[in-house]
């Protein structure tokens, strides 16, 4: 059982430092495209970052006191 906890774990942080690197990725792609008179672009840029970095709230998988915290 502690090898399936580990395991869980593991994937958990892959997960979150995948995330968290598109959302790196998608701020930068924003700029760059704002940078280049893009808005438009550079606005689904910024609401990739923003999916990104919530993600991870939206896993039901995840059994911590996050969902508790929402108020829907």
């Amino acid at each position: 059982m502690t090898n399936m906890m580990r395991d869980t774990q593991t994937m958990a942080q892959s997960r979150d430092e995948n995330l968290g690197y598109m959302s790196d990725m998608a701020l930068e792609l924003a700029q760059m495209a704002e940078d280049s008179g893009l808005a438009t672009l550079a606005y689904l840029f910024r609401m990739a970052a923003l999916e990104a970095s919530t993600a991870d709230s939206m896993h039901p998988e995840r059994d911590d006191h996050s969902r508790e915290i929402t108020s829907h």
